[in-house]
């Protein structure tokens, strides 16, 4: 508990909130830093997940004449001391390789291990799909960082909710420059030698028989890997000890929610004893796997359904976040807490993969600019000081999001305004402080100290 309080000091200190106005979620995400004890964890007498180094963990199973790797992590200057763990359990070569999905965090890592090119390396056929952004990565980098909070100090990043904090590089840089915070650049796929295309395929490596099943969810990429001779099942991100990210702030093509539910059924139907997933520390126990596996698509489902059912209504986004509310079982189950995903995120998302941009409302289909429509709050409410007072305002009644959204019209009519850009960076810091869902709290928090510099 002593570095958790040594956290919280140095949080505090970093001028983020006091040490009297420490809020709920705030100590929440703290005392989440617990399920990310760096440890390599044994699970069965062959099978070793290292959990806490990285952003993701990295599953090393021991062989007849040799290992077989699942998920490489993200860091190589931190994946390759996972390397160094590993090899005090067995100095085996490593002959395979078993990537679940495309995402960075389980690949970038790789290179840690492969000290020669002998190794098998396994993906989906569409491996990296969701990873395309061509045209939009420009604007999807910058999105990315904020969301991971890369450039906040290590003050004031407390984790990611389903993971530690850790940076490009291995440590925390104040200069880090554009490309060492692209950490959703391509994956190099020139080292992937054996593409899954089937819905199951059965590989045998090094004595060890284990099936890679395709499985659309999270991305539509995902490899789910079921070790049957031991009943162990690796999900990859399918599941975490989280509400999931049913969508990514830092902006994602649409993730099929139906499907990821489909693929969480199948995932149950293997009826494991231990689940070793790709962030949060494993689960065994064969009815411990099974409940917390339900659980969480139960709250899935209930979304999706919740959100289809307020659309078959006629119902708006705005209308739907208040109308879709997780039910206080599913609120209060410690695997579902929103620490990386949010209901209201997740709602906008379905909304918007079945219905689009468009809300129905016809005054949606034309409306006026934010600056046309900040010069008509500034009219109505006496001129723009008196706008700039009632944001202040705002600021003292801790109303955080009305201060915000205030500052935003003011600073569409003065952009440059030094005063209006510190009224939305005490809002967003105002909100940071009263979020639980780390990936938004970064966010706040990261274009807070941008507005703050500018």
């Amino acid at each position: 508990m002593k570095k958790y309080l040594v956290a919280l000091a140095l949080f505090c200190m970093a001028g983020s909130i006091s040490a009297q106005e420490v809020t709920p979620q705030t100590q929440l995400l703290l005392e989440r830093n617990k399920e990310f004890k760096e440890e390599i964890i044994k699970l069965a007498d062959n099978v070793y997940t290292a959990v806490g180094y990285d952003v993701s963990n990295i599953t090393m199973i021991v062989g007849t004449d040799g290992v077989i790797l699942i998920d490489g992590g993200m860091i190589p200057e931190i994946t390759q001391n996972v390397y160094k763990e590993f090899r005090k359990i067995t100095d085996k070569p490593i002959k395979g390789v078993i990537l679940t999905h495309g995402h960075g965090d389980h690949t970038k890592g790789l290179p840690s291990f492969l000290k020669d090119n002998s190794s098998r390396i396994w993906a989906a056929e569409n491996f990296g799909i969701e990873d395309d952004f061509p045209k939009a990565a420009g604007f999807v980098n910058p999105r990315a960082y904020r969301q991971g909070g890369f450039k906040l100090s290590p003050e004031e990043r407390i984790n990611n909710g389903i993971a530690p904090t850790r940076y490009p590089g291995g440590a925390y840089k104040t200069n880090m420059s554009q490309k060492e915070m692209s950490v959703f650049a391509p994956f190099t796929k020139d080292v992937i030698t054996d593409w899954v295309s089937k819905p199951k395929e059965t590989i045998t490596v090094a004595g060890v028989t284990l099936e890679l099943v395709r499985s659309d969810g999270e991305t539509a990429d995902h490899l789910v890997v079921w070790y049957p001779e031991k009943k162990i099942i690796f999900p990859g991100d399918q599941f975490y000890k989280s509400f999931p990210n049913l969508y990514a702030i830092r902006g994602t093509a649409y993730r099929d929610v139906n499907n990821w539910i489909k693929a969480l059924e199948k995932i149950i139907s293997f009826d494991a004893e231990i689940m070793a997933q790709g962030h949060t520390r494993p689960i065994v126990g064969k009815e411990n796997v099974r409940t917390a596996l339900k659980n969480y698509h139960d709250a899935i489902q209930f979304v999706f359904n919740k959100t289809i059912e307020g659309m078959n209504k006629g119902m708006t986004p705005d209308e739907l976040v208040e109308y879709v509310q997780l039910p206080v079982e599913m609120k209060n189950n410690p695997d579902l807490v929103q620490y990386y995903g949010r209901v209201e995120w997740a709602v906008r998302n379905i909304y918007n993969g079945y219905m689009g941009w468009f809300d129905g409302n016809p005054t949606s289909l034309r409306p006026l600019s934010l600056k046309a429509e900040a010069e008509r709050f500034a009219k109505i409410a006496g001129g723009i000081e008196v706008l700039a007072k009632n944001a202040r305002q705002a600021l003292k009644d801790r109303d955080y999001q009305w201060a915000a959204e205030l500052s935003d019209r003011l600073l569409a009519l003065a952009p440059e305004n030094k005063s209006y850009k510190l009224i939305k960076a005490k809002a967003l810091r105002g909100l940071a402080e009263n979020l639980e869902t780390a990936l938004g709290r970064n966010y706040y928090l990261t274009v807070a100290g941008e507005l703050e510099v500018s």
